[in-house]
């Protein structure tokens, strides 16, 4: 039987002249991308029984726009023929274009029918899709996903029916994911609907984890790690969640020659027997090395906009748990981040799945609470420790260390003192299931760049409308209160600047888009709606746009 695809293509990183391409097939096959005249081939390899295929493009004209096309041992399988979408391209960096980029996180994968939409709404991404295929004119450059892309321990009930199909649901982890395999068929169906498989097909896409991508407040905490460890089979899930995550996201985030340097990388580019590549033993090895040593591995990254700068920071797998260095970023990964931000751009983007300017209020409170919970009065401890895990209070303000540090970075970017200071500094965020806009409004220091912290959460998994409620009156009202509060308890640290929400929260299902216009950014939020039942055509819809200048 010929070799058909399970999932891709996806295009995944972009740059002048070069492109990747992930595809996943069903077999041990050839994978050969032709576009612009030429053919770059790739044998699959394997991992856990499945097979894939990265290949890299290079030598592409900057600036071009291509349609290409992906065939298996030389039979065609991508466009498919029957496809009601525009063929795929590959847009290569333009630095003359001014960036134009969408950006969001968690987002659920459950059916588009009319009981999905009613408990997750609409998915925004496939939204999305749909309005990319009416209108080509105006396509975005990429996107960025910033956390739970998947939901290994919320699943979905075609995911728990192929659990129960393979080793039941008694079996723990019960209805949560337990393996590569199990990750494997959660990407599938993450990623298989038609429009959205279409629009990853042609937009290029950059990918970082969060705790749902593994499990709900992964690396919270020292005792959370503990815990978790005593569960018997923690260890297939996280060793099947990063050795997945290698494949599936990380490796497309990296330019050509960085992943040309990655370790796992080489020895794929190494290969050149009759037989396919088994990459079981060294991904397993390597996600165990990785989880009980985040040091040996750097999952952060950085992307060339033309004339701005992103930089993607791992901000769950790089943490230092230890109580007495507890650290967002270890402190290889915050040495790493010292060298990355730097001026000479004219805007520079963080992209953090979990937002650096909470609400004031908010902040505070997660600044309290690690104090609490990392004294060393061992009853109001444990008191703080249940309340973090309890109501999700693990922010960068609950890393009170590495919150003082990139705050330096960021003063320093901003005053000039690193090159020249960019006209905006601005944090991409999601994890919080609202979307908002907080803006630096009083430095300790004069500075030259206007900061920016953006919010977009969720694209599909809205919160409770109670919940919601809560939220917004709390990120509202508890600025005040909270900052007198801590200012007056002894060890809670109250940052040097200032700042504060100006527009939001918004708690729609959205994607939103950031673009330069010259020293100024455009954001703006779109949600899909559906209307007489027609779930194969959503329609795009403006929540905010917002000009920062």
């Amino acid at each position: 039987m010929a070799p058909a695809l399970v999932l891709g293509p996806l295009l995944r990183h972009v740059g002048e002249t070069t492109a990747t391409i992930f595809v996943q097939t069903d077999g041990f096959a050839t994978v050969t991308v032709e576009t612009a005249g030429r053919q770059w081939a790739m044998p699959t390899f394997s991992a856990y029984g499945q097979h894939y295929a990265i290949v890299l493009i290079d030598g592409l004209q900057p600036g071009s726009v291509q349609p290409y096309t992906v065939a298996l041992d030389g039979q065609q399988v991508w466009p498919e023929s029957d496809s009601a979408f525009p063929p795929s391209k590959i847009a290569t960096l333009d630095r003359s274009k001014p960036a134009r980029f969408l950006f969001g996180s968690c987002r659920t994968s459950v059916s588009h029918d009319k009981e999905g939409n009613k408990k997750h709404g609409v998915d925004a991404l496939r939204a999305y899709a749909y309005d990319m295929a009416k209108d080509p004119s105006h396509w975005p450059d990429f996107v960025l996903f910033l956390g739970d892309q998947i939901y290994a321990d919320e699943t979905s009930p075609a995911m728990r029916e192929f659990i129960e199909r393979r080793r039941g649901l008694d079996e723990p982890p019960g209805e949560e994911v337990k393996d590569f395999v199990e990750y494997a068929e959660l990407y599938r169906l993450a990623w298989s609907d038609p429009a959205n498989r279409w629009l990853l097909s042609t937009l290029s896409s950059a990918m970082i984890f969060d705790d749902h991508d593994v499990r709900d407040d992964w690396n919270t905490s020292h005792s959370w790690h503990v815990e978790m460890n005593k569960k018997p089979w923690w260890h297939d899930r996280i060793v099947g969640a990063l050795a997945s995550y290698w494949v599936y996201q990380h490796a497309g985030n990296l330019d050509h020659e960085s992943l040309r340097a990655d370790p796992i990388w080489q020895v794929i580019a190494r290969h050149t027997g009759p037989e396919e590549l088994d990459l079981t033993a060294l991904l397993h090895d390597f996600a165990e090395r990785v989880d009980r040593d985040p040091k040996t591995y750097r999952f952060s990254f950085t992307r060339d906009l033309g004339e701005s700068k992103l930089i993607v920071i791992d901000s769950r797998a790089a943490r230092d748990l230890r109580p007495e260095h507890r650290a967002m970023l270890d402190e290889d990964e915050l040495a790493w981040l010292d060298r990355e931000m730097v001026g000479g751009e004219e805007h520079l983007f963080i992209g953090t799945s979990l937002p650096f300017l909470l609400p004031t209020g908010i902040h505070d409170l997660e600044s309290l609470n690690e104090t609490m919970a990392q004294g060393d009065r061992p009853r109001l401890a444990k008191y703080g420790e249940q309340i973090r895990q309890a109501v999700d209070l693990e922010h960068w303000a609950a890393f009170e260390s590495s919150f003082k540090a990139v705050s330096k970075m960021l003063m320093e970017v901003a005053s000039g003192k690193r090159g020249k200071a960019p006209a905006t500094i601005s944090f991409l965020s999601g994890d919080v299931h609202n979307s908002y806009i907080n803006e630096v409004t009083e430095t300790s220091q004069p500075v030259e760049s206007m900061i920016i912290q953006a919010v977009c959460s969720p694209i599909r998994n809205p919160l409770p409308p109670h919940v919601r409620m809560l939220q917004g009156t709390l990120s509202g009202w508890m600025g005040g209160p909270m900052r007198r509060l801590v200012k007056r308890v002894s060890g809670v640290k109250v940052p040097d600047y200032q700042w504060k929400t100006t527009h939001g929260p918004w708690f729609d299902n959205n994607l939103a888009s950031v673009e330069v216009l010259g020293s100024r950014l455009l954001f703006t939020w779109d949600r899909g709606e559906v209307h007489d039942g027609k779930y194969d055509d959503p329609q795009l819809v403006r929540v905010a746009t917002v000009l920062m200048d």
